[in-house]
C-alpha cells in the first residue's frame, strides 16, 4: 500500500535538471526521520552544545547575526512566557525539538507537525519574520497538531534577537508579549562539509542485499538508483538499475519492505581517510514512500 502525504510547498523540485519524459513524481513530505545507529555518525563538533546554567547573551548586530544564523540549525531548548512560566505547548517532543534554519532570506521550521517557512530580515536588535507558509498534513498527536499554531503565532512579526557571547551557539528570541524562546545549535551540513552540496534524488529499494565490505562482515547494502526530475516534477530519462549503496544517508532510517524516493544533499568530503567514502549524503526530504512488503 502506497503511503503519500501531499505537499503544499511549490519549490519541492527547485534546482533539478531538464526533462526528457512525462512521468510525474508524487510530491509528498513525511515526518523527518530520526537518525539511528545505522545513520552516519554525527561528528563531535556537530553535536548540540549543552546549555550552561547561565547563558550570557548579547545583541549581535545585523552583520554578525546575518553571518552566524545560517551556519547552524537552531534547536528549541526552552520557552517561557512573560511571567517566567514554561510554555509546554512548544516543548512537546524532547527527542525532536523544533528546529530553525536560516538560509539567505528564508526561515525554515522543522520538527513541527507541518514544515513551515517564510521570509525574514535582520535589523538592529531585532529580527522581523513574515507570516509562515505551511504544508497541510494532519498529525495523529493533538499536541503536535497544536504546536504549529502555537509556534506560528510567536514566530511572526518583530522579535528581539540575541546571541550568546563567544562562539554564538545559543540564540534567544523574544516576542512582543514577552515570551522568550531559547535555542542551542548544531552546525549545518554545509558548515560541516564546507560546501553547498548538490541536490539529488535517490530511489531506495524496499529490500537490502548482501554486499562485500572489507571491514564489515555480512554487510547489507541499500539498493539505490538516482532519479532525475525537472522543475515541474516530471521524470527525466530512464533510471538505471538498482545497485549496492555502500555509503550511508545521514538522517535516513530504512524500513524493510518500504521503497522510498529521497531528496538528499550530496557533499564532497575533503581528504577522506583510506577506504572511507569521498562523498556524504544528508537526507532533506522523503518525497515518496510505498510499502511493498517483505
Amino acid at each position: 500500500m502506497k503511503r503519500l502525504l501531499l505537499l503544499a510547498l511549490p519549490a519541492l523540485l527547485a534546482g533539478c535538471q531538464k526533462p526528457e519524459s512525462n512521468t510525474p513524481i508524487a510530491t509528498a513530505v513525511a515526518t523527518p526521520a530520526t537518525p539511528t545507529a545505522a545513520s552516519t555518525p554525527t561528528p563531535p563538533e556537530a553535536a548540540g552544545t549543552p546549555l550552561p546554567a547561565k547563558i550570557e547573551f548579547t545583541y549581535p548586530g545585523t552583520i554578525r547575526a546575518a553571518g552566524k544564523l545560517p551556519k547552524y540549525q537552531w534547536r528549541l531548548t526552552g520557552a517561557t512566557d512573560a511571567k517566567g512560566q514554561a510554555i509546554d505547548a512548544l516543548l512537546v517532543r524532547a527527542e525532536l525539538p523544533v528546529t530553525l534554519e536560516f538560509g539567505g532570506s528564508k526561515l525554515a521550521v522543522s520538527n513541527t507537525c507541518n514544515r513551515m517557512n517564510g521570509g525574514y530580515t535582520i535589523g538592529g536588535k531585532a529580527i522581523v519574520i513574515d507570516k509562515l507558509a505551511s504544508t497541510m498534513m494532519a498529525c495523529a498527536d493533538p499536541k503536535l497538531m497544536a504546536l504549529d499554531q502555537e509556534l506560528g503565532k510567536r514566530l511572526q512579526g518583530k522579535l528581539g534577537l540575541r546571541l550568546s557571547k563567544g562562539d554564538a551557539r545559543h540564540l534567544e528570541l523574544t516576542t512582543a508579549t514577552g515570551d522568550v524562546l531559547v535555542f542551542d545549535s548544531t552546525p549545518t551540513a554545509t558548515t560541516r562539509y564546507g560546501s553547498a552540496g548538490e541536490r539529488v534524488f535517490l530511489e531506495v529499494g524496499a529490500q537490502t542485499k548482501p554486499c562485500n565490505h572489507p571491514l564489515i562482515a555480512g554487510k547489507q547494502c541499500l539498493q539505490v538508483r538516482e532519479l532525475k526530475y525537472d522543475d515541474k516534477g516530471l521524470k527525466v530519462g530512464t533510471p538505471g538499475p538498482f545497485g549496492h549503496f555502500y555509503n550511508t544517508i545521514e538522517g535516513y532510517t530504512h524500513e524493510a519492505g518500504v521503497r522510498n524516493v529521497l531528496r538528499v544533499n550530496r557533499y564532497p568530503i575533503k581528504n577522506p581517510p583510506a577506504d572511507a567514502p569521498s562523498q556524504a549524503y544528508v537526507l532533506d526530504m522523503v518525497v515518496e514512500s510505498a510499502n511493498e512488503g517483505r
